[in-house]
């Protein structure tokens, strides 16, 4: 660091992105992306959009938006659209936290809630699952913070049914409650009919994953209309037009191709059945996973030493390595071709144990 940083930032530990290899060889199973193509809708509306950027994109995403509307049942009023949900997730912590309204979220969960809370210099409390990952909704009731869930978890996969979710929001009418669903269209339940119920209540989502558009960044959040103008504060006050034209545009492409968005996450949902069948009768052990990626471990062999034997046969996988998390890997479920080839090459690799 410069002799300029500002000591505010002294502590700060940046969050770790996955592996990006300039080799095209690796199999990239390390950052829950598609593994199909954005729509064809999608790559001409961002063809098109192309010829528009010498112009500014609309800041207040209103084409957008009205799909958006469309799509999910809401008012436009009731969406705010952003670059990736990541950086509508930092608005909420900027918005609704402060040292009077510490921030609380589970121990093991997405790495960026605590980089966001120690980048606003926000208190947090890490709310311990039990030992099977799964979360315990009584630890959040009558919390009295700001609370972020990501459901389903990251990086375990596990989801918590609706019901529980409406629990964990009715049970903090003086707090703001997250709910991150960047992975819940391959097998959650959405808690974004509960906005019109709760006004504390904010859905968080991103068109990475089942849309096939991770490079575009693209997301956006849910809310009543005051929670919208709250975050809509933060956002004119930081990047008024932080989505670009051509996202936008490959964003009403998307919406507008539905049919392919299905049949796509039902695709990952058949593959990642069988991926974790075939993984349990290999002796791995892992959870029952309703997103985009499994978490399994084995008990031959140590979380990191798979991931280098992997890596080093070119397939990239994530390992986190934590005390928590250090027996596991996270692998993003990919074309059954991929998978197919992990399969083999897991085998292969336990045969040498």
């Amino acid at each position: 660091m410069s002799r300029f940083f500002s000591s505010k930032y002294a502590g700060l530990v940046p969050y770790v992105p996955g592996e990006q290899p300039r080799s095209q060889e690796f199999i990239k199973l390390n950052t829950n992306e598609s593994p199909f193509p954005p729509s064809p809708r999608a790559i001409r509306a961002a063809a098109e959009a192309a010829r528009r950027l010498n112009l500014y994109s609309d800041p207040e995403c209103r084409a957008l938006n009205a799909k958006l509307a469309e799509v999910y049942h809401l008012a436009p009023e009731e969406i705010l659209c952003t670059n990736g949900s990541d950086e509508i997730l930092n608005f909420a912590f900027m918005a609704f936290c402060d040292a009077e309204h510490p921030a609380a979220f589970p121990n093991v969960t997405y790495g960026f809630y605590k980089v966001f809370a120690a980048l606003n210099g926000v208190p947090y409390e890490e709310v311990p699952l039990r030992e099977d990952f799964s979360a315990n909704v009584n630890d959040y009731v009558g919390l009295n913070k700001t609370i972020f869930i990501a459901n389903p978890n990251a990086p375990t996969g596990l989801a918590l049914p609706l019901a529980d979710v409406e629990r964990l929001v009715r049970g903090n009418p003086g707090s703001v409650v997250v709910v991150d669903e960047a992975y819940v269209d391959f097998g959650g339940e959405s808690a974004l009919p509960l906005i019109h119920k709760y006004d504390n209540l904010l859905v968080t989502m991103t068109f990475s994953k089942s849309r096939s558009m991770a490079g575009a960044r693209l997301g956006f959040g849910a809310a009543c209309k005051e929670l919208i103008a709250d975050l809509n504060a933060i956002k004119y006050a930081t990047n008024p037009y932080n989505v670009n034209g051509m996202t936008m545009a490959a964003g009403i492409g998307a919406l507008e191709d539905e049919e392919y968005t299905r049949a796509n996450c039902h695709a990952v949902m058949e593959t990642r059945e069988d991926v974790t069948a075939a993984l349990r009768e290999m002796g791995f052990e892992l959870g029952d996973s309703k997103a985009n990626f499994v978490f399994p471990r084995h008990p031959k062999i140590d979380g990191h030493k798979l991931y280098e034997e992997l890596r080093a046969r070119g397939i990239l996988v994530r390992h986190f390595d934590t005390p928590l998390l250090a027996r596991h890997n996270r692998i993003t479920i990919g074309s059954r071709e991929q998978m197919n080839r992990l399969l083999d090459t897991l085998g292969t690799i336990l045969e040498e144990c």
